[in-house]
């Protein structure tokens, strides 16, 4: 009776994870370069369960075991991971907006899936990558992004321009009043899975990002003037939020099944003897 209890109750947690994934993709649906994240869920191991009887063979009771099945222990969340398939674009006509187009990027050979592109930040004096394309230019003339950390060039340095009337190339390389200021640098990442979310639109990884810029393998475009908008869809965004409150909803009431029974076992049954 009480293994009824914890698969119920682990169902719940289980589902109340995955709304609040689920919630927070919704919250960035307009959010410039957000990519949403996916909950995994799996069960934890089963159990096969038996009947021990006896058989009475010439007056003697020989153990007798008869298999009744499997049972399920529970669920749980098991990992959230980031879907990093290119969102669209939309033209916002602001000269500092830049969007990062990916075309043809080599697969990781681990996992078969394509590698990722990703601006470079100086984030703190650390590096972190991000899809916003959503920049502007401080009062030190640095190219930044909406929370202030500095956008890096293929020299390792913050790109520096006069005022926001510069001009962004397909290959990253920044125009400020006829001279070149800079190239933004494109990172690439070979299996994105490895990158881990910081908020904000940030990622980190624990490891070595190489540069895109001048690999044949690797193709994409700088669009000035567009952003790349969130990849949720909202429209299965909210079926699945649905579906995860009433699996909730289901669990609960199992539990609260469980609990009438066991209420009864202890008031009403005990009475019967």
């Amino acid at each position: 009776m009480l293994r009824g209890f914890y698969n119920a109750a682990a169902g719940m947690l289980a589902q109340q994870r995955k709304q609040e994934i689920l919630t927070n993709n919704m919250a960035n649906a307009n959010t410039p370069g957000y990519k949403a994240d996916n909950a995994s869920l799996r069960t934890f191991p089963t159990m096969l369960l038996q009947h021990m009887g006896e058989t009475n063979i010439n007056g003697n009771k020989i153990p007798n075991n008869h298999p009744v099945g499997i049972l399920s222990t529970g669920v749980y969340v098991q990992e959230t991971t980031p879907n990093f398939l290119q969102g669209d674009l939309r033209e916002t006509g602001i000269q500092t907006d830049v969007a990062l187009l990916q075309g043809q990027v080599p697969a990781d050979p681990e996992t078969g899936l394509p590698g990722g592109l990703f601006f470079r930040l100086n984030v703190n004096g650390q590096e972190r990558f991000t899809r916003n394309g959503h920049f502007s230019v401080d009062a030190e003339g640095s190219l930044v992004t909406p929370e202030g950390y500095y956008v890096l060039g293929t020299d390792g340095e913050r790109i520096t321009v006069t005022s926001d009337n510069f001009t962004v190339n397909k290959d990253g390389t920044v125009v400020d009043n006829g001279a070149v200021a800079g190239q933004i640098d494109v990172a690439y990442v070979e299996n994105p899975n490895n990158l881990v979310k910081e908020g904000t639109g940030l990622f980190r990884l624990d490891g070595i990002a190489a540069s895109a810029i001048g690999n044949p393998a690797i193709t994409y475009n700088l669009q000035q003037g567009f952003i790349e908008r969130s990849n949720v869809n909202t429209e299965q965004t909210m079926t699945e939020m649905l579906t995860a409150y009433r699996a909730f909803e289901a669990n609960q009431k199992v539990l609260q099944a469980y609990d009438r029974t066991m209420e009864k076992a202890a008031n009403e049954i005990g009475r019967i003897g």
